[in-house]
């Protein structure tokens, strides 16, 4: 007695299954390599001198002989000590508290010294930019 199959079996493979499965992994290690973020200092360079902020900021200066200085706003910059900068900042957050600071370090001195200063400003909370000079044009 021979027996028939009512539905033919299909040889051909279908792969919508698996895109499906393909997208889902692409999404997931999408957003899981967003959610990764490297140990680093993050700041915020300025463009040029001719920008001006509307908000007052407080300035640490660091000479070429290691001296500090800070200034808040438009005032003059007074000496400092590595010791009295996080009070002397807390004391400008109090004046200001959305306010940023700008280092201004010479080219010269050690990278540790900006670090510390970076350090200070990361433990307290508050934004940091790195001033540079502008680039001289060639004429």
């Amino acid at each position: 007695m021979l027996l028939k199959r009512r539905q033919k079996i299909s040889p051909s493979f279908s792969m919508s299954s698996m895109t499906d499965l393909i997208f889902l992994l692409l999404i997931f290690f999408m957003i899981t390599s967003t959610m990764v973020s490297p140990n680093a200092i993050k700041v915020l360079l300025p463009q040029g001198s001719e920008q001006t902020s509307a908000k007052p900021m407080a300035r640490v200066i660091i000479d070429k002989n290691l001296n500090y200085y800070g200034a808040f706003g438009k005032e003059d910059e007074m000496p400092l000590s590595i010791d009295e900068v996080p009070a002397f900042l807390q004391e400008c957050a109090q004046k200001e508290p959305e306010m940023y600071v700008a280092l201004y370090a010479d080219e010269s001195i050690p990278y540790r010294e900006v670090v510390r200063v970076l350090n200070i400003a990361n433990e307290n909370h508050f934004k940091m930019v790195l001033a540079t000079r502008r680039p001289d044009k060639k004429q």
